[in-house]
């Protein structure tokens, strides 16, 4: 009687799954309706090969992972290589069907297929019922947990053509990325970005402050030939925790780096800082054209730094709004392009002034005690002291609250 019974059809999906997700479980629950799943999974070789990037998880985690859900059957490391590197695992299986998503499908798939006689399914992105819809390339652009950061004062110090005249401290928070970090936007996207070519979703567990050089030689590569050096700011910034500031004295790496991690302090921050979004540095934009750095104005700007520590350090909000804008004063009397950017390239229905009257209204808003222009300014978010972020924020439905990454975060 057994042998009488209809074999069930063979269905086969192959990918990478290496940040597996609801989505990918989701697939195979709708694969395996059309008869027993079996999974071709992509190597490490074959992933680091075309994705150029290593994966989170090794091959042999992957497969038992995938394995381990009940809507497989089996499942096996892809010997082939590149796009369709599950040929091989195909002549194994010799599956009835070949099942794809949306945008997994492609011509050779299908050619493949015909030549072979399978059927060819190609299933539409449903998310299970109450989900949110997943997809890898999307968690790798909104889930990624490298940090940014923010800079409190002393920024354009960490470049020896400023600190030359005057050495002085920058003093940089590390902040999780609790929001849509946006390009060109004064965060240091540029470093963050360094980074995710080679850790695309979080830092690696190691000394901070070795990460931060590493981070910092990787960026400023030898055979860069734009002739711009990224300021050491930038990565000490994201990559160590809580509160640092870093003494730059006419070199790109600064002579002493000193941490704050006192959680009364950073509570104290996050109670007293917000980003306000406005429009991002235009391209074609120069905010060092113009600029006008002397003695007396780097010694400004490294007096405004020590007096923001210390009044961050005694927790002192009226004198640390005052410090703080005192370094962007000092900032932009050396780069009035920050607020003023003048254009290499024409750029359509931008006016220039737009970002000075970004300040000019947010600046008279109420709970703003003082404000600056996070990173080389020119757009891109106005970082403001207010007097309680919980209710600016409720009365100012723009505004971004921040968390600063505490130590073994």
């Amino acid at each position: 009687m057994n042998s009488k019974l209809k074999r069930r059809p063979k269905v086969f999906v192959s990918g990478c799954y290496d940040l597996l997700h609801s989505g990918h479980v989701e697939f195979f629950r709708q694969a395996a309706e059309y008869g027993d799943l079996y999974v071709g999974i992509g190597s490490d070789s074959t992933i680091e090969g075309y994705k150029h990037h290593k994966t989170i998880y090794s091959e042999q985690e992957r497969l038992f992972m995938v394995k381990s859900i009940r809507y497989v059957k089996d499942a096996y490391i892809n010997a082939g290589c590149g796009i369709l590197d599950f040929l091989p695992t195909l002549d194994i299986v010799k599956p009835d069907i070949l099942v794809v998503n949306e945008d997994g499908g492609n011509d050779d798939k299908r050619r493949i297929c015909e030549e072979r006689g399978i059927r060819y399914v190609v299933l539409q992105r449903v998310p299970q019922e109450g989900l949110t819809a997943r997809s890898s390339t999307d968690l790798k652009k909104t889930e990624s947990r490298i940090p940014t950061r923010l800079d409190l004062a002393g920024t354009w110090i960490d470049q020896p053509y400023v600190s030359c005249f005057a050495p002085g401290w920058a003093i940089t928070i590390s902040l999780e990325p609790t929001f849509e970090v946006r390009e060109r936007c004064g965060l240091s996207t540029s470093t963050r970005n360094m980074i995710r070519k080679i850790w695309p979703y979080q830092l690696p567990n190691m000394n901070p402050e070795m990460l931060a050089k590493l981070v910092f030689c990787f960026e400023n590569d030898p055979e860069r030939n734009d002739g711009i050096i990224s300021g050491a700011q930038d990565s000490i910034g994201i990559c160590i925790p809580g509160l640092c500031r870093h003494y730059y004295n006419n070199r790109f790496w600064p002579e002493r780096i000193e941490t704050c991690y006192d959680e009364g302090i950073l509570s104290w921050l996050e109670r007293h800082l917000v980003l306000i979004p406005m429009e991002p540095r235009k391209p074609g934009c120069s905010v060092v054209e113009g600029k006008d750095i002397t003695e007396p104005k780097v010694r400004a700007l490294a007096k405004a730094a020590d007096d923001c520590w210390n009044a961050i350090m005694a927790r002192d909000l009226q004198a640390f709004a005052k410090a703080y804008a005192d370094s962007f004063s000092a900032q932009t009397a050396m780069f009035p392009g920050m607020v003023c950017p003048s254009f290499k390239l024409q750029v359509s229905g931008f006016k220039g002034s737009e970002v000075q009257e970004f300040i000019d209204k947010w600046s008279k808003v109420p709970g703003v005690l003082a404000y600056k222009m996070p990173g080389a300014g020119g757009g891109g978010y106005l970082a403001c002291v207010v007097a309680d972020t919980e209710a600016f924020c409720n009365e100012n439905q723009e505004a971004i609250r921040l968390t600063i990454r505490r130590l073994g975060m």
